[in-house]
């Protein structure tokens, strides 16, 4: 299972149709907020399942600010991250994913990509695709593929 995670579009959406095209077939797209009015847009390029929550800049959105799902055996978390203080770490961030049963935390907001797997809760940032703050300031996103053993494996990818 091959999923592609983004998040922080704000309404610039030429770098994720560009990855999308780059990554090939996907089977889900999760987008952790701030997409600013283009919901419809990013559902109807996916070509597949999308997940979506609000971020910080979407004020006039029908989106939840937090989701669950399941992938695989997996229960993932899903929260643009604001609420959870994540540029000063992901601390309180895993201890809600905790609390949720959660073994694996998305979030966005702060534009610099994390893959955090330092304890029993992976927690996962695909940075920003149009807007990059980390050294270097390359667009980013995640890819999350499940192996023929169900387990996760995650990669950050730049544009």
């Amino acid at each position: 299972m091959k999923i592609l995670i983004v998040s922080d579009t704000h309404k610039k959406v030429r770098n994720l149709d560009i990855a999308l095209d780059r990554v090939g077939h996907i089977d889900m797209l999760i987008h952790l907020g701030d997409l600013e009015g283009s919901e419809e847009y990013i559902a109807g390029a996916a070509g597949c399942p999308v997940h979506m929550v609000a971020g910080n800049n979407d004020f006039f959105t029908s989106l939840p600010k937090e989701k669950e799902i399941m992938i695989g055996n997996y229960k993932v978390f899903m929260t643009h991250g604001h609420y959870y203080y994540v540029s000063m770490g992901t601390e309180m961030l895993k201890k809600e994913a905790r609390a949720r049963g959660a073994q694996i935390a998305l979030f966005g907001h702060t534009h610099r990509p994390v893959i955090d797997c330092n304890d029993d809760v992976i927690a996962v940032n695909p940075g920003s695709i149009s807007y990059p703050r980390q050294d270097g300031r390359r667009p980013s996103f995640v890819m999350m593929e499940l192996d023929r053993f169900g387990e996760a494996h995650f990669t950050v990818n730049y544009l």
